[in-house]
Order: C-alpha cells, then structure tokens, then sequence
C-alpha cells in the first residue's frame, strides 16, 4: 500500500510586494514541480497592501487550487502575516520566505531533506548578503550579539524568518497568542531539534526593502522585550550605583566642609544632581513602561489580525 505524501505548506506574508509576485510565482511553480514527491501548497498573506498585490494574487489563486490567499482588514505587520498562516495552515512541514525572493526558494527543497534526517527547525544562516548597506550588516551583527548576550535562549546569528518548521513546532506556535511577535525567537524557545542550511543570499528582486530603520527598531524592540528581563535588572543596577555614588559623594563634601578651607557651590552642586538624577529617572520609567504597555496590549485580548477575505481554504484551523 502507498503512503500518503506528505503535506509542506509555504507561507510568503506579502506587503506592496506587485513587482515581486510574478517572478516569485514563476519560480514557486518551477519549484513545486521538481518537489513532486511533495503535495505543496502556497499560503500568501496580503498585509494591507496599497498596491495590486491582492489583485495578482487572487488572480494566480484562480488559476491554482494550490494557490491560497489570506487578505488582512488593514497592515498588521510582518510576523503577524506569518502568525495567520500559521493558524491556517494544517500541514506536516510549514517553510516562512519573505516574498523579495532574497531567500532562494528553491533552498526549501534541501530544508526539507535535512528536517527528514531528524530536525524540526530547519533555519537558513547567511554567510553573505548582496545589495545590503555596510550599515544595516552591521547594525544586525550588533544587534544578533547583543540579543544574544541578554536573552536566556539561543538565538542563531545571521539568521531571518527563512526557515522551515515541523508539525510539532507549529502546534506550539499556535497556541503562543503574545501580540508583540519575534519568531526569530519564538521558535527556538520552543525547542526541538535544529539546525542549519548555510546560503548566499540574494538581492531583493524588485521593489524597496519592507524594513527602513524606524521598523528595525520597533522589530528590535519587540525581540528585547519579549525575551529578556534585563532592561529591568539595568535599571536596578544603574539605581544602586546611584546610591552608592551619592552616598560617596555626601561624604566627600562633609569632608571638603569640615577639614577643608575650599568652597563649594550648593547652587552649582544641587542642579547638576538634579540633570543628572532626572535623566536617569525619565530613562528608567522609559524601560518600565514599556513592559508595562506590553502588558496592557495583551490585557486588551483583541484579536492579532483581522482578515478580510481569503481564497482557496476549505476549512479554518
């Protein structure tokens, strides 16, 4: 008796990406076709775009069934598309590629026979990147060493949302509800055996880059204070020394006054304290606040996205 082929869905979130879609459909198909061993499926999340996306889109799913749309109400960001195509999708092995084709799709084929020598985190690790600026390499090299540093998990280097991820990760995945999304750290948290698939990666195909430095920022924001409690341990680092150093410092003008003939400006003395310890204050109920803000989004319960039509699904998840 024949088994059953296994089922590899690929989620591609799509945001003003109209330049794109016609060669990344063109290459998906050639791809489908050599992974006939595969029943695959493409599972692109419209993300409010503003330009024709939809339209190619819905067009390409009237012409596949294997061809699956999920459109949002308005743009609720990158990580929030792939969240909803991982809700509905009910497969045996889900691939995350970002539509710019700077991740080969083509690697998915050679992610998914490493995930069938016994991995279930498949993760794409650059060893270079053409068409980037010397300041975003570098900002991510710093920033990957950085997050790496604070966070209890451990997060791969030179690594995007290019992966593919087994059945028993994406059941985890889906009942993680938190709205401040970082799947780069999400998944490795959830553990699992992983490893993996050194490329090249290319140029973005057509079109400007979906993450100016406003959007890298939030993005890095949201991996620092979703993983980590160490801004809140800073915090209390930086008040004890200011103690100390007070404390220090109050002696030392006691003695200045008592054994000294020097003068000393109370005026000049009480501003300067005053910057120096309203600076501070402001920074630290800054880093607090933003926890607390996080916690106050996810009290709310809304929902992360709302879709406003879909295409090709015969059931939701």
């Amino acid at each position: 008796m024949m088994q059953d082929k296994e089922q590899l869905d690929i989620i591609i979130p799509i945001y003003n990406e109209e330049l794109c879609i016609e060669e990344l459909v063109r290459r998906m198909l050639e791809f489908k076709n050599r992974i006939s061993y595969i029943n695959t499926s493409f599972i692109f999340v419209n993300d409010g775009s503003k330009d024709r996306s939809l339209e190619l889109l819905c067009f390409y799913a009237n012409e596949y069934e294997f061809i699956k749309v999920i459109s949002f109400s308005r743009n609720f960001g990158h990580q929030i598309a792939v969240t909803a195509g991982l809700d509905y999708s009910c497969a045996d092995y889900i691939a995350i590629i970002d539509a710019d084709l700077q991740d080969p799709p083509e690697l998915i084929e050679e992610m998914y026979k490493k995930a069938k020598e016994g991995y279930d985190i498949v993760y794409g690790k650059r060893i270079s990147r053409k068409g980037e600026s010397f300041f975003k390499k570098a900002t991510a090299q710093l920033f990957y060493k950085f997050i790496g540093k604070i966070c209890d998990i451990d997060i791969p280097p030179d690594t995007g949302d290019f992966r593919l991820i087994s059945k028993k990760v994406i059941d985890v995945l889906k009942t993680m509800r938190e709205k401040h999304r970082f799947l780069r750290g999400m998944i490795p948290w959830v553990g699992f055996k992983s490893t993996p698939l050194l490329y090249h990666r290319d140029e973005r195909f057509a079109g400007e880059t979906k993450y100016p430095l406003r959007k890298m920022i939030k993005f890095a924001k949201d991996a620092i204070f979703s993983f980590s409690d160490m801004p809140l341990r800073v915090a209390n680092y930086i008040g004890t020394i200011i103690v100390c150093l007070g404390v220090l410092g109050g002696l030392y003008m006691l003695y200045i006054k008592l054994f000294t003939d020097a003068a000393v400006s109370d005026t000049t003395v009480l501003v300067l304290t005053m910057i120096i310890l309203g600076g501070i204050q402001i920074l630290m109920i800054g880093m607090i606040g933003e926890y607390i803000g996080r916690v106050f989004e996810e009290s709310k319960r809304r929902p992360l996205y709302i879709i406003s039509e879909t295409k090709n699904f015969n059931k939701i998840n």
